[in-house]
């Protein structure tokens, strides 16, 4: 597995699961209280933070693992990548236009963060999702 390959893969598990801890935290603390009620702020930054601190350790991780593919790219591996981050930006988009739209709307500071944090972290999935197809089933640039 070419160690680009294994950084998609490691984005995309590092974005699952501190997605998934922060639902937890957040869900867990609501119990009978509505959820623009809970504090979210905290547990938001900590889990990002955890998240980028996690995928550096473990690209270090594969890097040191695999000394052979560290630091070399192809082209192939730059096209991949490239392509993976086009198609991982639309969710981007999409999430600040929907904070848009939901600040105008006046809604929540609580449903506009979590929707920013949301896309960045479904971007981060479709990105990962898209390069470690474009390694497994082959790339063709349009």
């Amino acid at each position: 597995m070419a160690l680009e390959e294994k950084r998609a893969w490691i984005m995309a598990v590092v974005a699952v699961a501190g997605y998934a801890a922060y639902l937890a935290i957040v869900l867990g603390r609501a119990g009978s209280t509505p959820l623009t009620e809970v504090s979210y702020a905290a547990p938001l930054l900590w889990c990002v933070g955890a998240a980028i601190v996690a995928a550096i350790v473990l690209n270090i991780a594969a890097a040191a693992t695999s000394p052979e593919g560290a630091g070399k790219k192809d082209v192939r591996d730059r096209e991949i990548n490239r392509f993976g981050e086009y198609v991982g930006q639309a969710f981007v988009v999409i999430g600040g236009v929907s904070a848009l739209c939901m600040a105008m709307a006046e809604l929540s500071y609580f449903w506009i963060a979590n929707v920013i944090y949301l896309a960045f972290v479904l971007s981060s999935i479709l990105a990962s999702t898209a390069k470690i197809f474009a390694y497994r089933r082959g790339f063709q640039p349009w």
